[in-house]
């Protein structure tokens, strides 16, 4: 009679001792398995944690690979190692995961999703360990420990499983211990009991760098896409994306056919900022596979990215694959401020446009160049042409990513012609008219329906025509027709404020300095910054003997321009002017000359106290430092020339280094109508310009 018919009180303790330890050991039965090759390192496409992935059998994998980091992704909670029954060697076995591309849902419904098609045509077929995440779905039985797990003492649980495991055991980094799948918690902390495998984890971090780069070398002339695809995993989780590339596109060249090496490509590229080759690669990978649930994740990220809506909800709602919650709740925010953006666009409220422009970008439409393009169009309507220029410029131009991107509409034109139509309302503002029309004809062109286009290159090509026949009209000296030309052209277009500007020139040649000055004033109000309309009010205010205004407009001219000699002579006559208008005593002096060389006390005084700013060197011509820096003096003469520039010799003139108590040569003293303003001891060349220059204002 065997033990099995025996009843209990027939077998003896021994007996029984030997079936529990028999049903301890059932899992030297079950089939070697190896750590996935690649883990979850952070996806550029997400800045949040990874989420464990789903693969063929149903089951949550979080894949890692033998690297110097030593990272895992794992969570709370186990579950069953894989039996071989349900291993499907065509898996996609190491494909990376982007963080949050996966929600604990679609994991647990993976099964129903994709597909037992191959997916891999490499060589490799080795099984692969699960590790799970904290779901209830897919809870593990209680008290089960995984294979490899650090128990709270911190030794490698010696059950039979672990033994039976084959001889390439699973190790990270170095090969100094086994690594508890899991046992990470999310923020970097251990679990309860792990704080060995947090351990280990370290000091493979420490000393794992040789081995990613012999697996590098070996993958280089590998003929395996595998081998070749774990060492770009290596490279993607140390933020290596461009070598990732390289190995990428290697293994994709030995089997072309693989959606996963596609994808993984697409992780690349987005980590290289190269968002529309991405897309390319994540629908390639659909075409090869199109039930492969990572592609379409990684498709609904970036087409969120991009400000693709319907793009980003069609690959988002795959069928038998439930959408992320946190990626839905992106696409949901973004959907909700381009509609206010929308809405305010069509009202003219520009300020609302930015705010909603900049709430729809930290949504998560960061790259979408339709949003920067329409801050830009913003900007110019609220006459900041200059800020609507440098956000044009700074706006990169996207490659069509796919056959029906171009096809896309923003506030109701298309796509490409929308990036177009606002550079053409720039152009015209800038008084780039030739560039203008060209871009409002391509507009057109692409766009030939949309009445906003139609209308707009209508009026710039009516705009120009005006500015070029003023243009003529002024040239042949006819003031009062090319005023009505501009006229017409400002009827068109009422915030131009190159065409206000021209007027202001016609009518201050026909000596109605008035009106000039309202013109000038208009454009100004249009590009507060705009240099000839500041010029030529001042001319106008000039010649209205307004002198106060006149030195006001000459002082900013001043600044944004401090080599410009005519603005320097412009703005000391009328500081003159103003003087004398006031009843100040006024010299009879000249703008420019040298240096002047002072020889005596009285001509010291003369001469510091003449109005305006004057400088003055006091040296010793036989010091080497006054030696250096003097020619540095002719040179600020030239710069600005509506400085008096003096020097004295202390040793020659005793008299005036004693009045002015000079103990330290060279010393430079800046008198405005004359009182000391500033003194300066042994400058530099920049710091002397520096003073000059604020001083003189």
């Amino acid at each position: 009679m065997s033990h099995s018919e025996k009843p209990i009180s027939e077998i003896g303790l021994d007996a029984l001792n030997d079936r529990f330890h028999d049903s301890l050991s059932c899992e030297a039965n079950k089939p070697d398995f190896r750590e996935l090759d690649l883990g979850s390192p952070v996806s550029p496409l997400r800045t949040r944690h990874s989420v464990p992935t789903a693969s063929a059998s149903g089951l949550t994998t979080t894949s890692s690979s033998s690297s110097s980091s030593g990272s895992v992704s794992g969570r709370n909670g186990y579950k069953p190692v894989a039996k071989r029954s349900d291993y499907d060697p065509n898996n996609h076995s190491g494909e990376l995961s982007g963080s949050g591309e996966n929600s604990p849902t679609a994991a647990g419904n993976a099964r129903n999703f994709k597909s037992p098609q191959a997916r891999s045509d490499s060589k490799s077929t080795q099984p692969l360990i699960y590790s799970g995440q904290s779901s209830s779905v897919n809870s593990p039985p209680p008290n089960f420990l995984p294979i490899g797990n650090i128990c709270p003492s911190g030794k490698i649980l010696k059950t039979a499983a672990a033994a039976s495991r084959s001889s390439k055991t699973d190790i990270l980094g170095s090969g100094i211990g086994y690594y508890g799948h899991g046992s990470i918690m999310r923020g970097g902390a251990t679990s309860k009991g792990n704080a060995g495998g947090a351990t280990c984890a370290a000091n493979a971090r420490a000393s794992g760098g040789g081995a990613v780069t012999e697996s590098v070398k070996r993958a280089a002339v590998s003929v395996d896409p595998e081998d070749v695809k774990r060492a770009g995993n290596e490279q993607y989780k140390k933020g290596h994306f461009a070598e990732a590339l390289s190995l990428y596109d290697r293994a994709i060249a030995l089997s072309p056919a693989n959606a996963a090496y596609r994808s993984n490509r697409a992780a690349a590229l987005t980590g290289l900022g190269r968002l529309a080759e991405a897309v390319r690669e994540c629908e390639e990978a659909v075409r090869l596979d199109p039930n492969y649930g990572r592609a379409h994740q990684r498709l609904a990220s970036l087409f969120l990215r991009l400000g693709r809506i319907e793009n980003a909800r069609k690959h988002l709602f795959c069928p038998g694959l439930p959408p992320d919650p946190s990626e839905l709740q992106k696409l949901q925010l973004v959907e909700k401020h381009f509609g206010k953006c929308t809405d305010s666009r069509k009202v003219g409220d520009w300020k609302s446009v930015l705010r909603e422009i900049d709430a729809a970008i930290s949504s998560g439409a960061d790259s979408c160049p339709e949003l920067l393009m329409c801050r830009a169009e913003a900007l110019l309507k609220l006459h900041q042409v200059d800020d609507a220029e440098s956000s044009l410029l700074n706006n990169p131009k996207l490659e069509p990513y796919t056959n029906s991107s171009s096809q896309a509409r923003f506030f109701g034109i298309l796509s490409e012609a929308y990036s177009f139509f606002v550079r053409a309302q720039i152009e015209v503002a800038l008084g780039r008219f030739k560039n203008a029309v060209t871009a409002a004809e391509k507009a057109g062109q692409i766009d030939p329906r949309n009445i906003e286009v139609t209308v707009l290159l209508k009026n710039v090509r009516m705009v120009a025509r005006a500015r070029a026949q003023g243009n003529d009209l002024f040239k042949s000296e006819r003031f009062t027709e090319a005023c009505s030309a501009y006229g017409e052209g400002l009827r068109l277009d009422p915030s131009n404020s190159v065409l206000y500007c021209n007027r202001a020139a016609c009518w201050f040649k026909l000596g109605h300095w008035e009106q000039s000055i309202e013109d000038c004033n208009q454009a100004l109000h249009f590009q507060p910054n705009y240099t000839k309309a500041l010029l030529r009010r001042a001319a106008s205010n000039s010649k209205l003997e307004r002198w106060a205004e006149a030195v006001k407009d000459y002082e900013i001219l001043r600044r944004d321009l401090p080599d410009d000699t005519e603005v320097a002579e412009a703005l000391f006559h009328a500081i003159l002017a103003l003087k004398k208008s006031r009843g100040e005593e006024v010299h009879d002096l000249k703008f420019g000359g040298e240096v002047e060389e002072v020889s005596g006390l009285e001509q010291f005084r003369a001469a510091i106290a003449l109005p305006g700013v004057s400088v003055v060197h006091f040296e010793i011509a036989s010091n080497p430092q006054c030696k250096q820096i003097s020619p540095f003096m002719g040179t600020l003469c030239g710069r600005y020339p509506s400085i008096n520039f003096l020097k004295v010799d202390i040793q020659e003139c005793p008299t005036v280094a004693t009045a002015e108590s000079i103990r330290i040569v060279p010393t430079f003293k800046i008198y405005k109508n004359g009182c000391r303003v500033k003194e300066i001891v042994c400058p530099s060349h920049n710091m002397l310009e520096h003073s000059v220059r604020h001083y003189s204002f």
